[in-house]
C-alpha cells in the first residue's frame, strides 16, 4: 500500500482527481484516505441511464488527462506494452466515483509506467466483456447500455492505437484468474471483431 499510497500522491500533486491520502501505517498495510461522497460510476449509470452517452465520454477524459502524466520512476512497467505514462490498468466504471466536485478515480494498486493504448485497451474489454448479472430483457437493455457506453468511449480515444495493442492485453488479461471462462470469452470475442 505504500506504493499506492505514493502513486496517489503524485497524481494529486499532478491536478488529479485522487482521494486525498491521510495516514499510513508504518508497517504500509493500512491506508487512511479521504471519504469521497457519491455512487460509483456504475451505481449512478443505474440511476440515470440517460447519462450513459456523456459518463462515456467522462471515462475518456479520466483516461486522456492520467496519460498526460509521466509515470514516477516508483511504479513498475506495465505487464504489456512499454511507455513512459502513467497508467492505471483498471479505470473503469466501478473505480470512478462521481463525487461532489467531480469524478474521483481510486484502486490504484495496479499503477504501472506504460502505453496508454494498453491502459484504455485494457478499460475497454473489461467493460465490454464482464458478465451481465439479469438475462431476458433486463439483461438485454442493459447489454445495449453497455454498448451505448462503450461506443462513447471509445468514440474519444486513439482508437487505431488501442486496436493495435488489444491483442496482446487479451493474451495477458485472460491469464488474470480472477476472470470468469464468460469473460475470457467476452474479451476474446472483441478481439475477433476488431481483426474480422
Amino acid at each position: 500500500m505504500a506504493t499506492e499510497a505514493r502513486t496517489m500522491d503524485y497524481a494529486r500533486q499532478h491536478g488529479y482527481p485522487v482521494p486525498a491520502v491521510q495516514e499510513i501505517s508504518d508497517d504500509g498495510t493500512d491506508l487512511v484516505m479521504e471519504r469521497i461522497d457519491g455512487p460509483s460510476m456504475v451505481a449512478a449509470l443505474g440511476r440515470r441511464p440517460w447519462t450513459i452517452r456523456r459518463q462515456g465520454t467522462v471515462l475518456a477524459d479520466l483516461h486522456r488527462r492520467l496519460h498526460d502524466i509521466p509515470a514516477p520512476d516508483f511504479v513498475p512497467d506495465a505487464p504489456v506494452g512499454h511507455g513512459d505514462r502513467l497508467v492505471h490498468l483498471d479505470l473503469h466504471p466501478l473505480n470512478v466515483i462521481l463525487g461532489p466536485t467531480g469524478p474521483v478515480v481510486i484502486d490504484w494498486p495496479n499503477a504501472a509506467s506504460g502505453d496508454p493504448a494498453v491502459d484504455v485497451a485494457l478499460a475497454w474489454v473489461l467493460l465490454a466483456a464482464g458478465e451481465i448479472p439479469e438475462s431476458g430483457v433486463k439483461g438485454s437493455i442493459m447489454g445495449h447500455g453497455r454498448s451505448m457506453l462503450v461506443n462513447s468511449f471509445l468514440a474519444h480515444v486513439d482508437l487505431p492505437a488501442v486496436k493495435a495493442r488489444l491483442r496482446e492485453v487479451v493474451e495477458w488479461k485472460v491469464r488474470d484468474p480472477h476472470m470468469s471462462p464468460t469473460e475470457q470469452r467476452g474479451m476474446w470475442s472483441v478481439v475477433e471483431a476488431v481483426e474480422a
